[in-house]
């Protein structure tokens, strides 16, 4: 059986506005564009990461005429620095971008960080839906302060110091090449480097897993925000999203 629309009554709305959802505009243009390219290098560097570790492909003939593993070096050496640049560019609109841009900053000297932190956490075990965010709440914030910003830039120090063994009195050598001797060896900070790779695939599954989870309890155009940028709200669904106060 169909769904039945029923037209907006304006007066009920004026009366109600608690009833019905309205727009906001959230994602900026840039925050969808970093989210998106991001999404493309996690998975092209995972994946030619793991070749690198442990190549499968044996062509025949001489390997002069193949260069297969330099290929996909040189493949996860484009999209290590797009990531990079993408990197920089996200904490760039952090600071210009708006409100949302900044949602769930870990205020851990905050008390209301702390109850929303929790509040959030023991929703999700108990599969109840909550508060509302248009930007990302406090448990939100802190899964992307540990496995996107933290995890990044441990990516992007171990990655840069492997990429400078290469040349080590070069420009990178003496800008990361310090991180070689910090963790014990170049042998070590790959292992560091294939372990930090595997964060970002739990984060995935987490991530995609609270989407789906959230886009159906709180059926406010979550799935298709970074698309669009918009979300809906009603009363109340803003209070908790105010960057410094």
């Amino acid at each position: 059986m169909a769904s039945v629309v029923k037209p907006l009554d304006p007066a009920d709305a004026a009366a109600r506005p608690h009833r019905y959802f309205r727009r906001q505009y959230v994602w900026q243009w840039p925050i969808r564009i970093y989210h998106w390219v991001n999404a493309v290098c996690v998975t092209v560097l995972f994946s030619t990461g793991l070749y690198i570790a442990s190549p499968i492909l044996a062509p025949a003939g001489e390997p002069v005429q193949h260069f297969v593993m330099a290929r996909f070096r040189q493949i996860h050496f484009v999209f290590a620095f797009l990531f990079l640049i993408n990197f920089l560019w996200r904490i760039y609109w952090f600071w210009m971008g708006n409100n949302y841009a900044r949602s769930g900053f870990p205020f851990f000297w905050r008390p209301q960080w702390w109850r929303d932190l929790f509040r959030q956490a023991f929703g999700y075990m108990r599969f109840h839906a909550g508060h509302i965010h248009l930007g990302h709440n406090a448990l939100g914030g802190l899964a992307y302060t540990i496995f996107v910003i933290a995890l990044g830039w441990a990516q992007i120090f171990t990655g840069l110091a492997l990429y400078s063994e290469s040349s080590p009195s070069g420009f990178w050598g003496g800008v990361v090449g310090w991180v070689i001797p910090l963790l014990g060896g170049s042998f070590q900070v790959r292992m560091w480097h294939h372990l930090f790779a595997w964060g970002f695939v739990f984060f995935a599954i987490l991530h995609i897993y609270i989407i789906l989870y959230d886009g159906l309890q709180y059926r406010n155009g979550l799935l298709t925000s970074m698309a669009s940028g918009e979300k809906f709200f009603k009363d109340g669904d803003l209070e908790h999203d105010t960057w410094i106060s």
